[in-house]
């Protein structure tokens, strides 16, 4: 027979798909909404004594506007993650921006102590409704090969406003009074609520009414009955112990080892604002990388503490004030970087409790830094107390996360490239021949089931 000579079409190689990449300019809204929330946790810390003079109170109390805040966050936003999981992104993130809004407006006009408590009780509850909400949304929608960088840029952008809260309601109280750092807040959460209204689709869940399951008060608990959900907690609240624990009072164990002025010690922001954004963005790239490959990104989990911890006993006990500062820049670059991880990590693995896990990560940071500070402050002396605690809880939540590395291990991907998800129990082979997933039931998880279709396998591990 004759030899065929194949077209050209047939001869050439297959066309390769251009490489994902970040829809940035579908997250504009949730990203703004983010710096702002973060913000608004440290606004009002340099303007305790205007506002104290402003209404007629001591200083100790107008920090009750501060706990207030912080406390209502805590407590509310497991309950409320539970409330977007059943009811849907759209609908929480838009009705927490409003709670949000209203309570900064209402601050900005507060005449007395009890009307601004209660307007930071309001905003703190929009923040609670809408920020687990965001981290689920972003989860949900972004391309699963480059998740890590989109959740790392939001983890970015949200330290950043927490560093910048304090520069900036100092700049606005002097220039237009306290009052303006309230009111620029509420503008810039109202020029976010088109851009809301414009990104974040109606999907089906936004939808739901009568035919879906009744919200129950149970809910709320059902990540700490997932194995993984719960171990991954567990290892949170160990790290952020001693992250934040320590960091409280390595101003003052550098104030007492090198006698560093106050202009000094405000050096320490920067550097925290700085590392942390960085670490968010490479650990985003890394962990985007690592799911690609196939080997998994769980395994940077006890890096990360490790790293945080060696570098918050040198920040501590450092020979000079330049060594404490780069282990400052070091330390809080592998606490971004474990925060990004763990963002991802709780909001992929189960999505039907994405936003839940994501408030009860923000209580558990609370309840850690609690913890953390009241064991850093049992010591004699700042410096011992930072390392032993910032050294000593990181390593135990190193330690704590390695059988957690072992239980996220993905099966039958790696080298493979193919998916940045692990396998099934069953392998490549099951994958081929299984029926549709059902949803997964309580108890299992799905790593890397984010969004429609975006489920690739299971855990290798069961979960309780």
């Amino acid at each position: 027979m004759p030899e065929t000579t194949p077209s050209a079409a047939e001869a050439a190689p297959p066309a390769q798909s251009p490489p994902a990449r970040v829809p940035w300019a579908a997250y504009t809204g949730v990203y703004l909404l983010l710096f702002l929330i973060g913000t608004e946790t440290f606004l009002v810390s340099p303007l305790l004594p205007t506002i104290a003079g402003s209404v007629g109170v001591s200083v100790a109390a107008a920090a009750s506007t501060v706990t207030a805040y912080t406390l209502v966050y805590a407590l509310a936003a497991p309950f409320l993650g539970a409330v977007s999981d059943r009811f849907g992104r759209r609908p929480t993130i838009l009705a927490g921006t409003l709670l949000f809004l209203l309570g900064n407006a209402l601050a900005a006009v507060a005449g007395n102590l009890t009307v601004l408590v209660v307007a930071r009780v309001v905003g703190a509850l929009g923040a609670a409704l809408a920020g687990p909400s965001i981290w689920a949304h972003i989860a949900e929608t972004a391309p699963a090969p480059v998740r890590g960088r989109a959740v790392g840029l939001g983890m970015a952008l949200f330290s950043a406003g927490q560093v910048l809260g304090v520069p900036a309601g100092s700049f606005l109280a002097g220039w237009g009074g306290w009052r303006a750092s309230f009111w620029a807040l509420t503008a810039l959460t109202a020029a976010s609520a088109p851009l809301l209204l414009a990104q974040i689709e109606r999907r089906p869940k936004d939808g739901a009414a009568g035919g879906a399951a009744p919200l129950r008060f149970t809910a709320v608990f059902s990540v700490w009955r997932d194995g993984v959900l719960r171990h991954t907690l567990i290892v949170v609240f160990l790290l952020q112990a001693a992250n934040l624990g320590a960091y409280t009072f390595l101003g003052s164990a550098l104030h007492d080892r090198f006698g560093l002025s106050v202009n000094e010690l405000g050096l320490l922001g920067i550097l925290v604002g700085a590392g942390s954004a960085l670490g968010s963005l490479v650990a985003g790239r890394i962990g985007d990388r690592a799911r690609e490959r196939g080997s998994g990104d769980a395994v940077w989990i006890p890096v990360w503490c490790l790293v945080l911890g060696g570098a918050a006993v040198l920040a501590a006990l450092g020979a000079t004030s330049l060594l404490a500062y780069a282990a400052v820049l070091v330390w809080f670059f592998a606490s971004g970087a474990f925060g990004t991880l763990v963002q991802t990590l709780l909001v992929s693995s189960r999505p039907d409790l994405g936003a839940t896990s994501s408030s009860w990560n923000s209580a558990t940071l609370y309840a850690g830094t609690a913890v953390g500070v009241a064991a850093a402050g049992a010591f004699a002396h700042a410096d011992t107390g930072t390392a032993v605690v910032g050294g000593g809880l990181a390593v135990l939540a190193g330690l704590t996360a390695l059988p957690l590395v072992g239980r996220l291990r993905p099966a039958g991907a790696q080298g493979s490239g193919e998916s940045s998800a692990p396998e099934g129990p069953g392998g490549p082979e099951s994958r081929k021949s299984a029926a549709p997933e059902e949803p997964a039931p309580e108890g299992t998880s799905r790593a890397g089931a984010v969004g429609e279709g975006s489920a690739k396998g299971a855990m290798t591990d069961g979960r309780a």
